[in-house]
């Protein structure tokens, strides 16, 4: 009994001392969405906006995460796991918080300006937003299959009903049925895929998983070997639910109908925090396969080159599928599915680096780069996709349409709507000197490095330049609606106050130039925030 009692003591003391200390921004969150419930209840909080609570919560948690980063960097804090091991605390998983938390600030910012949801709604609203960006947080700090499964759901159902937020209109409520079916048959695939690796292995701690696995894949087996196949067919299940997160093809299919159905605003928030989170888990989950067996890499290392494929054919189907759209919702939607493909081939380039049998200090660096590129590219879609949603969301205020053909010379009316979103398209097609020409500079140089070690990445990065051309010509006709064709004669007039609207579509649409003209400044932030899924430390 006493060695029952200090056992217990032990892991209160390890709770109370340490993992709550760390897991204040989360605790924050959660206490805003309580408030936000109570708001309600409670005269007091009822008189008081619930746009100002979520504000307040998130940047309360963002200022907190910012400190913790800031602390890891200086060697105040140290990597460690949390909750025995359940999730893990260190400047990969703080970068991505912290990310999620600056997103989510933007986000509420863009609902103030635009009106949606209105103040009768608003407590409702936030309370969905701030639960799904909590579960992203923990899917981003993710050690342990439970935690896996449970942030993504806990990053899904909230959105299902933001989805279908806007009562009365037949598009949203069937976008938000389509994505719960959807939704629910790749999390039933993924827990069955969870269920089989943590059976196989014993554990579902994602760094004991590789150790686990070479203990029972024996050197030299094949796919015909039992285990060996169940392996694999585990992993590509937890990657259907993943893939499903990421609109990756052929998982995206519910991906055009929900962003068309939605609110621009929640659309906006789906395109960049779900990715945001997703590929945060995809990444641990990729390299949960290291320290095992050279038979457990060479499977890993076939996932990688799955992966690659995966990633061209979704680049490749998102722009395709783009050009004859005319709702802008709706082809920003497979511009989506389209930039999900760039950023799975980081992913790609990474596992297939990583496991090669020909690694060494050269590898390892090449490695650290594709993480490094996949970090820089979020950071740069943050601001060219939530700009581009939120000028849409803006402008359908004024127009009350979203029709491409709606937006003809709207230059003319408000200029500064329609140079933030030419920033903003200039970044999504990875022209020189914006941001997402370098962001997709170096996942395609990490790709071109992985060509060394197998030829089917050469089909990847061609795919990637291909697809990178493709992108032009649809991006263009946004730009040439605006600037090129003359307004109708009756069209409503789009009218806007420069404070705050438009100081705001500055303060997202710039950085897409910033990030582009100067990023060394921020390569060696991320280079810290990538070496520490490589060093551990």
């Amino acid at each position: 009994m006493n060695e029952i009692g200090l056992l217990v003591q032990r892991l209160l003391d390890e709770t109370t001392k340490t993992s709550v200390g760390l897991f204040v921004p989360e605790l924050v969150l959660s206490g805003t969405i309580v408030a936000m419930l109570l708001c309600r209840i409670l005269p007091l909080l009822w008189r008081v906006p619930a746009q100002w609570i979520a504000l307040l919560g998130a940047f309360t948690a963002f200022a907190w995460t910012l400190c913790q980063f800031d602390q890891l960097v200086g060697g105040t804090l140290h990597a460690t796991p949390i909750f025995t091991g359940l999730l893990m605390f260190d400047q990969f998983a703080t970068f991505f918080r912290m990310f999620l938390c600056l997103f989510l600030i933007l986000t509420i910012t863009l609902t103030v300006l635009s009106g949606i949801p209105d103040r009768e709604d608003a407590p409702d609203f936030y309370t969905l937003l701030l639960g799904a960006t909590l579960g992203m947080m923990i899917m981003a700090s993710a050690n342990h299959l439970l935690m896996v499964f449970l942030g993504v759901e806990m990053a899904s159902v909230p959105s299902y009903a933001m989805v279908g937020f806007l009562k009365g209109r037949k598009k949203s409520s069937e976008a938000a049925l389509k994505y719960v079916v959807y939704g629910a048959g790749a999390a039933g695939v993924m827990l069955y895929g969870i269920s089989l690796l943590a059976g196989l292995t014993g554990t579902g701690s994602l760094p004991e998983i590789g150790h686990r696995l070479s203990l029972i894949v024996s050197q030299g087996a094949g796919i015909s070997d039992p285990i060996v196949r169940t392996i694999v067919l585990a992993s590509l299940m937890v990657l259907v639910g993943l893939a499903f997160k990421l609109s990756v093809f052929p998982f995206h299919f519910w991906c055009p109908d929900v962003f068309e159905g939605a609110a621009a605003e929640v659309a906006g928030f789906l395109s960049v925090a779900s990715k945001a989170g997703a590929f945060a888990l995809l990444v641990r989950f990729g390299l949960a396969f290291s320290g095992g067996s050279a038979a457990v890499s060479e499977i890993a290392f076939a996932l990688g080159i799955g992966i690659g494929v995966l990633a061209a054919a979704t680049a490749t189907f998102g722009n395709l599928s783009a050009y004859g759209q005319t709702n802008i919702k709706r082809m920003l939607a497979y511009s989506t599915i389209a930039h999900a493909g760039y950023m799975l081939m980081a992913v790609s380039a990474l596992m297939v680096m990583k496991f090669s049998k020909h690694g060494g200090a050269e590898s390892t660096a090449v490695t650290l780069s594709c993480i490094e590129g996949l970090i820089y590219y979020l950071f740069v879609y943050l601001f060219m996709n939530l700009g581009a949603f939120a000028i849409v969301a803006l402008v359908r205020n004024q127009i009350f349409s979203e029709e491409i053909e709606d937006y003809n010379g709207l230059a003319t009316q408000c200029p500064l709507l329609c140079f933030g979103m030419a920033l903003c398209i200039f970044s999504l097609i990875g022209l020189p000197p914006m941001g997402g020409f370098f962001a997709k500079l170096v996942i395609f140089a990490s790709v071109f490095k992985a060509t060394s070690v197998h030829w089917a990445m050469w089909f990847v990065l061609g795919a990637g330049a291909i697809n990178t051309v493709f992108g032009l010509f649809y991006y263009i006709r946004i730009l040439k609606a605006m600037y090129l064709k003359p307004r109708p004669d009756g069209a409503r007039k789009v009218s806007y106050d420069l404070m705050p609207v438009g100081l705001f579509v500055l303060m997202i649409c710039l950085p897409t130039l910033g990030l582009g003209v100067l990023p060394a400044r921020f390569a060696e932030t991320f280079n810290n925030v990538a070496s520490v899924l490589l060093t551990g430390r």
